[in-house]
């Protein structure tokens, strides 16, 4: 005997004598009919139609319903909408709008050859699967299942595209941003590692962004320095930068654990400016002694924060081969004193100590809202893959995600109260409409809810969008 599990009437308390009663039999209605905005992005930019020519398809064309362009559209508006898992596409696969949204022809599934596929127009999890396991060199059994193979180079190179791409004419200056963070496993995954500071078995990512633009997502094993692999990175992505835009100034910012011999010695062999945090010690302690002394006795003068910089020439005794410029902020809390350092190339006459601690190097806390955006919201840690390669290709799909929800904010959301909201918000108040779906010959028509409290505001950001171009 088949059992219900979702009874077909919900019984609610009473509105005076009035009975009120729930049923699953509205008809065809999605709860994401804002994702049309997103939709027009992709029109517009491309994002997703070139992510998908970053794969090579070894499938017969005459044997397939849903070609790779397709699939990676599914899966990346699927995360964007807040669809985290592969489980969800197998109910997913049933909406319309997201068909439409996909570009299929046939957005309610009619023409689906087998007979348990009409109605539903898109693939379930287990293509969805396939696609994210395919090995980079599939053995002949393998090939029968998993024929769709990414190229990373192609993908690494597709994001610097997008930033360029972006842009009408060059920038004088653009400022990289690199920084590493833990993404948690709990599984048996390829290449895990326990990291005594993060206190948890993960892997560490490393990222580089150009303000909100993401231009690198590397997987990388935790049990290596937060800083391995930046310098190859870098010099994939400034070469890139320099082809097309050769007179750009380029700086590059990290914390502390990017104050690496290796990677300041690249920039300033490949004319690169760079601001990095040092971690203090006695020797740097010792050397602003008097501007904290300062420090303290402003605190106690003016009853808050307290903060003098010195601005020096300095060397560690063995890791750096040369002398190079820190600035040292001495600084007097409630708590005590905080003293921090920074260690650049930018010629001391060019930006004053305090400015560039505290105008260029403290800037880079924006990255962190960044990373945190993408692996909260757009679900950059759920690498739960037995291989690494799969769980780069996650993290490659969590960042076209983002790409999208960035190009949404820069294009659709300029001039609008959401101009620097987060892919949360930006999804709770402009994605998250419920519509009800009717398809004919010659239409698609879309009722969105009548009591949806941001009809002006998502009709702004469709008047942006419709005037890009």
């Amino acid at each position: 005997m088949k059992t219900e599990c979702t009874p077909t009437q919900l019984e609610f308390h009473p509105l005076v004598r009035r009975q009120v009663t729930g049923k699953f039999d509205g008809g065809t209605i999605t709860s994401d009919g804002g994702g049309l905005l997103l939709r027009e992005v992709e029109k517009r930019v491309g994002i997703i139609r070139q992510f998908s020519e970053c794969f090579e398809d070894l499938r017969d064309p005459d044997l397939i319903e849903h070609t790779v362009a397709e699939l990676i559209a599914q899966r990346v508006y699927g995360l964007a909408l807040g669809y985290e898992d592969l489980n969800d596409h197998d109910d997913l696969r049933n909406d319309p709008l997201l068909a439409v949204l996909v570009g299929k022809t046939d957005p309610e599934g009619e023409d689906r050859i087998r007979s348990r596929d009409k109605g539903k127009a898109m693939a379930g999890k287990s293509t969805l699967n396939r696609l994210e396991l395919t090995p980079a060199e599939p053995t002949e059994k393998e090939k029968r299942y998993k024929k769709i193979i990414m190229k990373p180079e192609n993908i690494d190179r597709l994001f610097v595209d997008l930033f360029l791409q972006a842009h009408d004419k060059a920038p004088e200056q653009i400022i990289l941003d690199v920084d590493a963070t833990d993404d948690p496993l709990h599984g048996n995954q390829e290449g895990k590692f326990f990291h005594g500071y993060y206190g948890h078995y993960c892997y560490l990512p490393l990222y580089i962004f150009c303000g909100e633009f993401l231009l690198c997502a590397r997987l990388r094993k935790s049990n290596n320095d937060a800083s391995a692999g930046t310098v190859e990175e870098l010099e994939r992505i400034v070469t890139r930068i320099r082809r097309v835009w050769p007179e750009v100034e380029i700086l590059v910012r990290g914390d502390s654990d990017f104050c690496r011999e290796k990677i300041m010695a690249w920039c300033e062999s490949n004319g690169v400016k760079y601001v990095f945090g040092i971690a203090k010690n006695n020797r740097l302690k010792a050397m602003i002694a008097e501007e904290m002394n300062e420090a303290v006795r402003l605190y106690e003068q003016m009853g808050h924060a307290a903060r003098v910089f010195k601005d020096f020439r300095y060397e560690t005794l063995k890791s750096w081969t040369r002398e190079r410029r820190v600035v040292g902020k001495a600084e007097y809390l409630a708590k005590g004193e905080n003293p921090r350092f920074i260690v650049t190339s930018v010629a001391m006459g060019q930006i004053g100590a305090q400015a560039l601690y505290e105008e260029v190097y403290c800037a880079r806390g924006d990255m962190e809202n960044r990373i945190k955006e993408q692996q909260l919201y757009l679900f950059a840690d759920r690498t739960s893959t037995s291989k690494m390669r799969s769980n780069q290709l996650r993290l490659y799909f969590s960042s076209i995600a983002y790409s999208l929800m960035q190009a949404l904010r820069r294009l659709g959301l300029h001039g609008t109260q959401l101009s620097k909201a987060q892919c949360h918000t930006i999804r709770l108040k402009l994605l998250k409409i419920g519509a009800q779906i009717r398809v004919t010959v010659r239409k698609v028509w879309v009722s969105w809810a009548e009591g949806y409290p941001y009809a002006e505001l998502f009709a702004q950001v469709h008047g942006n969008l419709r005037a890009y171009g």
